[in-house]
């Protein structure tokens, strides 16, 4: 139960540095025209997970419980993408190349496809 806690609060400042991030990218720079609030989480959220994981494993003193607050919960909260990341770092490493290509596949058809059909069932629920 103590780990689902941290999971929770750490998901809190993870999504609330998310929301500032991109609050305050789009104030920066209006006419962008990419969501880049979106593009500097993932990025910064990928390079965070990969230090602070390695990092982690390299020195064999962070506890599971911080991990699961830093890691899993604040990482996990700022953005779900560095875990997809590093999962798909790690199949790779684990000599399962073309795994780690059917992972990025599956994601990003399939979160693809399933936004598409999430819009098209919104719509007719909506009578749009």
């Amino acid at each position: 139960m103590t780990k689902v806690l941290l999971v929770g609060l750490g998901g809190f400042v993870g999504s609330s540095a998310r929301y500032v991030v991109g609050v305050a990218s789009a104030r920066l720079w209006p006419a962008a025209g990419l969501q880049l609030g979106t593009l500097i989480v993932n990025v910064a959220g990928c390079l965070l997970i990969g230090i602070l994981a390695a990092y982690a494993d390299a020195r064999a003193m962070v506890s599971p419980e911080l991990r699961a607050l830093v890691l899993i919960g604040m990482l996990g909260g700022f953005t779900t993408f560095s875990t997809f990341a590093f999962e798909t770092l790690e199949l790779g490493r684990a000599g399962g190349s073309g795994v780690a290509a059917m992972n990025v596949m599956l994601h990003v058809i399939g979160c693809l496809a399933a936004v598409w059909l999430g819009s098209a069932i919104g719509r007719a629920l909506a009578g749009a």
